[in-house]
């Protein structure tokens, strides 16, 4: 039997029951999931190497023996050491190559099974749990809200509804949360780091990016746009989802498959 849920209003009441589609019913699979949200990850990283004549352009040649001096390659008409790992402008012994393989590739299917996998997680106490959110006040999972939460343009008016859904301790969690980076990364623009919270899954973005965007730890992405690295932060499956009822709509339509 398919589930139902009930769908809320923005003054978190149900206005209405939601059959939900069978990609909820999908298997949990913590291994994809990771493996999907590396490769989307390593698929970011920038290619460096150095120029293969990087030190190399030199006239620069052994003198060889009987001249009581070291035997490294010098410059023609000077007695400069050139050339050479250890001199300077000489090429680096083991520089980084453009050929070493960064990109964690993975198959379309398994990706396609990693997200319905991971959208599927979202709906399972256990994990959300295990991922240090606070449910505690959450009336059920998945939680779904009428289509009218898309049209809020303010904030404030995001913050009442997400209190009225018992979602706000999460959004505290996140931004009692924030910590120094550990690393050197606190040093090039990165310094801090902050839990995530909320995500919420729209259809239609009629001012809701804006109005929640500024929230400590909430997301907003649109339901044709999710990944494995939006929906399990880190590799980790369980993220708490806030869902439109259009968004579920959406993926009863095979999204994923």
């Amino acid at each position: 039997m398919p589930r139902v849920v009930n769908v809320y209003g923005l003054e978190g009441t149900p206005v209405e029951k939601l059959e939900l589609p069978s990609i909820f019913e999908t298997p949990v699979r913590p291994d994809l999931i990771r493996r999907a949200v590396i490769s989307s990850i390593t698929a970011r990283i920038q290619p460096q190497g150095r120029d293969r004549l990087a030190g190399k352009r030199t006239t620069a040649e052994s003198w060889g023996p009987g001249y009581g001096v070291a035997r490294v390659p010098r410059i023609k008409g000077s007695s400069r050491a050139a050339l050479a790992p250890m001199t300077v402008g000489g090429y680096r012994p083991h520089p980084p190559r453009v050929e070493k393989v960064v990109h964690e590739e993975i198959n379309k299917k398994e990706r396609r099974l990693a997200i319905r996998s991971a959208i599927a997680a979202t709906a399972i106490k256990e994990f959300i749990e295990r991922r240090g959110h606070v449910i505690s006040k959450v009336p059920e999972l998945p939680i779904v809200v009428s289509d009218e939460f898309q049209n809020l343009k303010k904030t404030k008016e995001v913050r009442e509804v997400l209190k009225r859904l018992g979602l706000w301790d999460d959004v505290e969690r996140a931004k009692e949360g924030k910590k120094v980076r550990a690393g050197k990364g606190k040093m090039r623009g990165r310094r801090y780091v902050r839990p995530k919270s909320l995500l919420i899954v729209i259809a239609k973005d009629n001012g809701i990016f804006k109005a929640a965007r500024n929230l400590p730890g909430v997301d907003v992405c649109h339901v044709r746009n999710l990944n494995a690295e939006v929906l399990a932060p880190g590799g980790v499956p369980g993220r708490l989802t806030l869902w439109t009822k259009s968004a579920i709509l959406e993926l009863a339509k095979g999204l994923f498959t």
